[in-house]
């Protein structure tokens, strides 16, 4: 059996094979699952026995008491507009976003995912309710994408549920927008890779069912019942709103506690895989039970699966936790978790990032500013975040008094506005901070350059008046689009507007919502509607870029904030020095964290940093030692100039010299022999090719100032 299980490991983990990732990946399922059908695994049976069947009971009882008083409702006629102006027909309890589907056509009907009515998302087998407006959504939309990766989640939470017997926590989709996980306690179970064939296996049964996705709603005390066996979701009943609507959902044997809404039904799930397997603590606290947390991705076909893990693959060689380090760029301590340095080729490359945006801030008129790292508790309290955001704070005492270190810096910036009385004439007035910012984000949740405790951001806060809304959003679009232009990134924007939860008046709303299309109609790009997803405190414009691996980031962000003002008073005289108004504050950031704009430049252009942006511009390699003394001149010269150059004179043979240095992802290698130091130039070798070109060092220094201006 040893020596059987050693040939397995063997074969799975070989890497000799020509196999592409995905036969690899199943190379390796197929040794963990033969591992995994020896080892039993616990598994709670009677939880299960008990659980299962009680909640199946009840939200079939309660299913049934619903319908029949949703029958003897009237079924009065209801107009649904389309988004193209187009009324439909329909009867009030009765007509569901899938039978307007079908009428509309066959296509549309088998492939709509979710509906959104009246700017709340709904399920497709949902009645409506009144007159409104009905759009559907299908897998190429992100709403239909991110409703069937969270579909999927309770998919793999039935697997997890019925092959482990564990308590279910929470199982949403990513908030990167890219697959889905399952958050479930297991007791003493820690999963890893060995576990994912089962589990992949159970999920896919039940997509084969085709399961649909029921909805009830429950009053507190019901949902409590049904998951008393559940400690986790009694925890999450309890903390709701009194006045929250409480909805559950089923799929076959799954019965969960969720606001929804789903996929019709499990079956257009059609590929499914696990991916990783983690711990995390329940509610983020490390304090509580420990939890595993799988991650899955899911694609209504085995093809766009299939390569989704593909390009997963190819992500994995430009890791910038990987490349950072072997390029001497970055590194961290277990002294200091979720905290990097940056050594000084990646303080380089980070200064350089800051110092691009601070070039720009004197061409478009913002003003920097330097703000105190630690502020008592006292504004905190007086700008909301210490009700809502002290536990992911760092906190301190100081002389008896509780002192915080910023997360943010819009407080600060508050205080700046109004140390002295401003004028209507000083509006626009656009406040720049590269301030370093401290979030106490749980370990669990640290990941590379990416979730980070310490960090930095191209922060700015624009005081305007309303009237001033919409030209300065338009011109941080453009300011957006210029730098994401130079990067080489792709974009897509989203307005999300008032969500249920806003604070403020519905006309105010109404005139920045009004704004805000306004400048993204003039700014000229394509945009989406994201109804009911704004901030609370202001609708906001989401910008999603894509990198060359084709993965989606956000990093910008512009959002309108009315609360702000108000909390800290802020005002200035207008026109008329009697009266006093109140600014509006924009928050915007483009490159939004500096450690995690690198870390995605850095994986955007595979370890390949364009000549501008690079720590390693360019290398001098000397033939021999007798052309070491010209090449030092040269490296001496090129270095006077404000280039990043360095010289090799170790006394390897020239072509290891410049095997080495295209390793380093140098963008200019300089050979010097003899020949060239009696004519005082060089044979010049980019990056990526292999032809040499002859240049003067005047020349070459030309060259060098064209691609840094050009962002080359």
């Amino acid at each position: 059996m040893l020596c059987s299980l050693i040939q397995l490991r063997r074969y799975a983990t070989s890497s000799s094979s020509p196999l592409s990732p995905l036969h690899n990946l199943r190379r390796k399922r197929f040794f963990y699952s033969t591992v995994t059908a020896m080892v039993p695994h616990p598994k709670d049976e009677a939880y299960l026995n008990a659980a299962i069947p009680k909640r199946i009971k009840m939200f079939e009882s309660i299913q049934a008491e619903q319908k029949t008083q949703r029958l003897s409702l009237s079924p009065d006629p209801i107009k649904v507009t389309l988004p193209d102006g187009t009324v439909k027909d329909a009867s009030k309890w009765q007509t569901t976003p899938f039978d307007v589907a079908k009428e509309i056509s066959k296509n549309l009907a088998n492939n709509a995912l979710i509906a959104r009515v009246n700017g709340v998302l709904w399920d497709m087998a949902r009645p409506l309710e009144q007159d409104c407006e009905l759009r559907i959504y299908k897998f190429e939309d992100d709403e239909g994408r991110d409703t069937f990766w969270h579909s999927s989640a309770h998919i793999l939470g039935q697997s997890l549920e019925m092959e482990y017997g564990c308590k279910l926590c929470i199982g949403p989709c990513t908030t990167r927008g890219e697959g889905f996980y399952y958050d479930a306690f297991y007791g003493d179970l820690g999963l890893n890779d060995d576990h994912f064939k089962q589990i992949e296996a159970g999920a896919l049964k039940a997509a084969g069912e085709k399961q649909p996705f029921e909805r009830i709603e429950v009053t507190r005390d019901q949902a409590l019942e049904m998951f008393s066996d559940n400690k986790f979701k009694v925890e999450i009943i309890n903390d709701l709103p009194a006045d929250k609507t409480i909805t559950v959902y089923r799929c076959g044997p799954l019965v969960d506690l969720c606001r929804g809404p789903h996929i019709p039904n499990t079956s257009f799930v059609k590929a499914i895989a696990c991916l990783k397997a983690s711990s995390a603590y329940w509610r983020g606290n490390k304090d509580r039970d420990t939890l595993q947390r799988v991650y899955g991705i899911s694609y209504p076909d085995q093809k766009s699966l299939k390569e989704y893990l593909l390009r997963l693959e190819e992500a994995k060689k430009y890791d910038h936790r990987i490349l950072g380090v072997k390029q001497e760029l970055i590194f961290h301590h277990e002294w200091s978790p979720g905290s990097w340095f940056f050594l000084p080729h990646g303080a380089l490359v980070y200064n350089k990032l800051i110092d691009f945006i601070r070039s720009q801030y004197r061409v478009r008129r913002y003003r920097e500013v330097i703000s105190p790292n630690v502020f008592n508790m006292d504004l905190w309290e007086q700008s909301g975040h210490a009700a809502n955001y002290k536990e992911n704070m760092f906190t301190l005492e100081i002389e008896k008094h509780e002192f915080g270190l910023k997360p943010m810096n819009c407080p600060g910036h508050c205080l700046a506005f109004k140390q002295r009385v401003r004028s209507y004439r000083e509006l626009p007035l656009r406040m720049a901070d590269f301030g370093v910012l401290h979030r106490n984000e749980a370990s669990g949740a640290l990941s590379g350059l990416t979730r980070v405790r310490r960090f930095q951001q191209d922060d700015a806060h624009i005081f305007c008046r309303e009237s001033q809304i919409k030209d300065e959003v338009r011109e941080a679009l453009k300011f957006i689009d210029y730098v994401y232009e130079i990067f080489g990134f792709t974009y897509d924007l989203k307005l999300s507007t008032r969500p249920e939860n806003s604070l403020g008046e519905k006309a105010t709303w109404e005139k920045a919502e009004s704004a805000l299309k306004e400048a993204l109609d003039e700014f000229g790009k394509p945009w989406q509607l994201n109804e009911g997803d704004g901030a609370f405190y202001g609708p906001k414009i989401d910008i999603n870029v894509s990198d060359a691996l084709s993965r989606k980031f956000q990093c910008a962000t512009l959002q309108l904030d009315f609360q702000l003002p108000d909390r800290f008073k802020l005002e200035y005289s207008a026109e008329d020095e009697a009266k006093i108004e109140r600014p509006v504050m924009i928050h915007r950031a483009i490159l939004g964290s500096v450690e995690r704009m690198f870390a995605i430049l850095l994986e955007h252009y595979k370890g390949k940093w364009p000549f501008w942006l690079s720590p390693r511009q360019a290398i001098v390699c000397p033939v021999s030692e007798k052309s070491q003394a010209y090449a030092e001149k040269v490296n001496d010269e090129i270095y006077s100039k404000g280039f990043h150059v360095d010289v090799d004179l170790t006394d390897r043979k020239i072509q290891k010299k410049v095997r080495e240095a295209q390793l380093a992802q140098y963008n200019y290698i300089l050979v010097v022999g003899e020949q060239e130091a009696e004519t005082g130039q060089v044979s010049v070798r980019v990056r990526d090719k292999a032809d040499l070109t002859t240049m003067s060092i005047e020349g070459l220094l030309e060259r060098f100032s064209e691609d840094a201006k050009n962002f080359r």
